[in-house]
Order: structure tokens, then C-alpha cells, then sequence
């Protein structure tokens, strides 16, 4: 007779290829969906979604679990007590929420996120407004299904992505961070600011693809177990036992596209890193979107920006792109390590990155906590910017329109990007230790080797640890922002000849 861990496992197996199936449709959505077909999308995301909650908080869940928790044969297995933890915690959050709460996000979450898409196309914030009003409003119940007693609204939510976290721990984190990063710009001012006007010359587009094309084979992405598409957002995400990327292109920002290719690229070998035996279970999940996020930025810019990378990239930038002929790589080191604030997130250096983080933190926090309406959000978010990074907003369209996350209904997760970057510098010192020095693997091409140093230290343990306990296991130490400033003062000071 199958004992209650193998019917709890084959019931929550079944229920994750409810989500991969959903995760396929919404890929399709935002990379090759006709236009027309979205409100029947909605329609479909929602039932997928009803489903899997249906399935999450059907009553043997309970029974089989509360078995499991008394089996002493499950809790001395070290991989059957790890899945049973979290299936634990994942029940609980389910059935807090009423399923037509859960049906009715993915149903406004999918025509919020279309609706995004045509109002930034069209810089109207007045046509994306009734639909984000709808989703704050939903995220506002369901962090009130989510919260336990003295929980802010915005803690509850922000625990779905990083599990432990809170606004006032981050704050006590972002304020130092802050001060060190604004400190660090104007340090900058007085060196000699690099000349990156080369890297904005126009490119044709398929050029440009078959350049990241290369560079991520490079890192290691299996074409096998994945692929490469276009999107106006790039993204990653896991369908069942393949990995979707995407990234975007301009005739005239060719770093750009080599940056959101090798972020996503990131997400990608993290998904691909996890241990296909445990599908459906968290084993076979990633621990939380600011280690994921590490992932992503540990490539984009601890490899991607660094003076090795480009001694060994510069000739295939050459041969796929044919040009930069004249340009050396300490050229296009110091090019694409260039300090200035900007309007666009995604678009950012690392040492202005994480104050557009900031101010979208500041933001959600009141949205969801009733302080700021929807109406006054542009002006809200024009006066951060000016605060923040001291540049004036032209438009909502590099405003408040830029991000998809809120239309997604993505409330608590953009702080896991700052995260993301002190995790990846942290763990990039680790490695750099452990592999004898990263900078001689990159400059000749051997991405492997630190692949297969994450995947053993990261990426394999699935959920089995927390984020705290990962970053303690891997690096020896509490997550700290001094690894972060630490690899910006050294690289920034070369770049900036200081």
C-alpha cells in the first residue's frame, strides 16, 4: 500500500504540472499570443489557478501531511522531512485564501498585465489606472487572508518571495546602503569619466541575437532544456522540464541586450540547476526570488562586467557583430561600467540599481497600506526620482509605466532584487575563494567551472535551507552589504582611474 508521503507526493506532483502548464500559457502570452486571444487567456490562467488551489487545500492534503509529521520514517529522511516542511508552509498560505480570490487574480493579473502593455506603448497612465486600482486593491485582501496577528499587510505579501523578509529589516538595510551608493556616485564625479559612445552605435538586431546566442551557450544554458525569445519585459521562467528566457533588443544598445541576456541567462542555469528527480516538490524548487535574483546578477555583473569577461569576449563580440574593430577590452570593461543615474530600472548601473529598487519599495508600501491612491502614483513616483537618483521624469512611460511587476500583482518582490545583488557578491567572494581565483577562469572562457560551483553550493538544494541558511552555508557569514560595496569601490575605481 502507498503510504501517505507517496499519495501526498503523487497528488502535489500532479498539481505542479497544473502550474507548469499555466506557466506555459503565460509565456506564450507575453511572447507569441495573437492579440485578440487575451481575454480567453484570462479565462484560462484563472481556471489553472483555481485548480491548483483547489488541489493545494483539498482535505487529504491536511490528513496525509499531519501522517507524515508523525511518521518517523519520513522525518528521519532528510529529503522527505525537507518537502514535508514546506508543503507544510505552502498549505498553510493556501487555504488562508478563499478560491475565488486566488481564481479572480490570475484572471485580473493576466488582463492587467495586457492592459500594462498597450498603456505604456501609449504613455497613458490614465488607461493602465482602473486596472492597477483593481489589482492593489485585490493584493490588499489577499494580504489580509495572508497576515498573521501584529503582520503588516506588505510583510505578508513580501514573505510569498523571500521568506522571513520585512520592511523594517530592510529599511534598517537600505538606509546605510543608500548613503554608501550616493557617496560613492559623487566620489566618482572626480574621476575620468569613460567614453561609451562607441557601444551606441546601431547594430543590426540579428547581429545582435546571434552575439547573445553565443554568449549564453558560453555560460552554459542547455538549448536542449530551453530557449531564447523576445519579449518587451525579459523574463525567465521554468515549463515543467524546460526553461523559457527572453530579452529584447535596440538597434543602438547592444550591451543592453548582452546585460538582459546574461540576467535572464542567470535565472536560467538556476532553473536548469535544479535536480529534475524532484519535480513537484520544493526540493525541485528555488529557495526564493533574492537568491534566484543573485543568480542573474552574479552573471550580468560580476561576470558580464568585469575586466577578465571582456578580454575574452571581445572577439566574439568582433566576429558575431562585426565591429568594434579599434575598441580594446579595457574599452568596453570601463564601457559598460559607466555611472550614471538614470530613468529606466532594468537599464541601470550597478551603483545607482538599487536606488530604483528603493523607491519602488517606498512606494508599494503605501499602496498596499492605503497611504498613497493610485491617482497620486506618478507624482509620487517623479518626486522619489528626483530625491533619489536627482533626475526629472518626462513621462510616465519612463515612470511609473516602465515595470510589469504591479500588473502582475507582484507587490513585495522587487526588494529581492537588492538582495539579489549582496547575495551574488557575496557568493561570488566564496567562489572566487574556493575556485582559486574567478578571474583567470573567465578571461579563458571556462564558465564551467563556476556553473558547476553553483549548482553544487546553490542551486541543488532546491528549498531544503532558507536564504539565511544558504547564504550562511555557501559563504560562512550572515548576508552583509559590505561584499557588495566592497566589489563596486574596487571595480569603479579602475574604471574611473581613481
Amino acid at each position: 500500500m502507498a503510504t501517505a508521503y507517496d499519495a501526498l507526493h503523487a497528488h502535489l506532483r500532479a498539481t505542479s504540472l497544473l502550474g507548469s502548464t499555466a506557466a506555459l500559457l503565460a509565456w506564450d502570452q507575453e511572447t507569441q499570443m495573437p492579440h485578440g486571444a487575451g481575454d480567453r487567456r484570462a479565462e484560462q490562467l484563472a481556471q489553472l489557478a483555481e485548480l491548483q488551489h483547489q488541489r493545494m487545500v483539498d482535505a487529504r492534503v491536511a490528513d496525509w501531511l499531519a501522517a507524515c509529521e508523525s511518521d518517523p520514517r519520513v522525518q528521519q529522511d532528510a529529503d522527505r522531512h525537507a518537502n514535508v516542511r514546506e508543503w507544510r508552509r505552502d498549505h498553510t498560505r493556501a487555504t488562508r485564501l478563499p478560491g475565488r480570490l486566488v481564481a479572480e487574480l490570475a484572471e485580473v493579473e493576466s488582463k492587467a498585465q495586457q492592459a500594462w502593455a498597450s498603456a505604456r506603448a501609449k504613455d497613458s497612465f490614465h488607461q493602465f489606472r482602473p486596472w492597477l486600482e483593481r489589482m492593489v486593491a485585490l493584493q490588499q485582501q489577499k494580504a489580509d487572508c495572508l497576515k498573521t496577528s501584529g503582520q503588516a499587510r506588505w510583510d505578508a505579501l513580501a514573505d510569498l518571495y523571500e521568506p522571513g523578509m520585512n520592511a523594517a529589516d530592510l529599511r534598517a538595510l537600505f538606509a546605510p546602503l543608500r548613503t554608501a551608493l550616493v557617496a560613492l556616485r559623487d566620489k566618482l564625479r572626480g574621476g575620468a569619466r569613460p567614453d561609451d559612445r562607441f557601444a551606441r552605435q546601431p547594430i543590426d538586431e540579428s547581429k545582435q541575437e546571434a552575439f547573445v546566442r553565443a554568449v549564453l551557450a558560453a555560460m552554459g544554458f542547455d538549448p536542449a532544456r530551453g530557449r531564447l525569445d523576445r519579449s518587451a519585459h525579459p523574463f525567465c521562467t521554468r515549463v515543467g522540464a524546460d526553461v523559457r528566457l527572453t530579452t529584447r533588443f535596440r538597434p543602438d544598445a547592444v550591451l543592453d541586450a548582452l546585460g538582459s541576456t546574461m540576467h535572464e541567462g542567470g535565472h536560467g542555469l538556476y532553473e536548469q540547476g535544479l535536480e529534475d528527480t524532484h519535480f513537484g516538490t520544493p526540493l525541485g524548487e528555488a529557495v526564493s526570488l533574492g537568491i534566484h535574483e543573485s543568480q542573474s546578477r552574479l552573471w550580468e555583473n560580476h561576470v558580464g562586467r568585469s575586466a577578465a569577461f571582456w578580454r575574452w569576449c571581445l572577439p566574439v563580440a568582433q566576429k558575431q557583430l562585426g565591429t568594434f574593430a579599434d575598441a580594446t577590452a579595457d574599452d568596453l570593461f570601463r564601457a559598460v561600467n559607466v555611472v550614471k543615474p538614470s530613468l529606466i530600472r532594468v537599464e541601470a548601473d550597478e551603483a545607482t540599481y538599487d536606488l530604483h529598487v528603493m523607491v519602488r519599495f517606498e512606494l508599494e508600501q503605501q499602496l498596499i497600506d492605503g497611504q498613497l491612491g493610485v491617482a497620486n502614483l506618478p507624482g509620487e513616483w517623479n518626486r522619489l526620482y528626483r530625491d533619489y537618483l536627482g533626475i526629472a521624469v518626462p513621462d510616465d512611460k519612463h515612470g511609473c509605466l516602465q515595470d510589469v511587476h504591479w500588473s502582475c500583482g507582484l507587490f513585495g518582490y522587487f526588494p529581492t532584487y537588492t538582495l539579489g545583488n549582496l547575495y551574488a557578491a557575496q557568493f561570488t567572494a566564496a567562489a572566487d575563494k574556493a575556485l582559486g581565483g574567478l578571474a583567470a577562469l573567465v578571461e579563458r572562457g571556462q564558465f564551467a567551472t563556476l556553473r558547476e560551483w553553483l549548482r553544487r553550493q546553490i542551486h541543488r538544494h532546491g528549498r531544503r535551507h532558507s536564504p539565511a541558511e544558504l547564504c550562511r552555508l555557501v559563504t560562512g557569514a550572515p548576508l552583509s552589504p559590505a561584499p557588495f560595496l566592497q566589489h563596486l569601490e574596487q571595480k569603479l575605481a579602475a574604471v574611473y582611474r581613481l
